[in-house]
């Protein structure tokens, strides 16, 4: 894990933020094998073979996740916006994600990378 990652995401200055960022975090290193990661523009992304995988940024009242590569997946309604090759969750306080789904998604769009 870079120290970089693990410092912006201590520095959140809302614990929830900071949980929601670690659970997020780790559901892509659990399902992406050899995960590189980086900062850049300011926010954690995650790598796979130079690609991009995902990537975590955060709002005043919001933590978003956004997972690419997402061409012909199925996304639930309601909870993913965005265009076909990339998807975005965005999670207010208070809000939970499903891991074994978001563990599916990203596995399965990392599966081409």
């Amino acid at each position: 894990m870079n120290p970089e990652v693990t410092d912006f995401i201590e520095a959140l200055k809302e614990p929830w933020q900071r949980d929601m960022s670690v659970k997020l975090r780790q559901v892509v290193h659990e399902v992406v094998p050899d995960v590189h990661e980086r900062m850049q523009y300011k926010k954690p992304h995650f790598l796979k073979n130079g690609k991009y995988a995902a990537v975590i940024s955060t709002s005043k009242d919001a933590v978003s996740f956004t997972i690419f590569n997402a061409n012909g997946l199925t996304f639930p309604n309601g909870l993913f916006d965005g265009p076909p090759e990339r998807k975005t969750m965005k999670l207010k306080q208070g809000q939970a994600f499903d891991p074994e789904l978001l563990s599916s998604l990203v596995s399965q769009a990392a599966a081409g990378l």
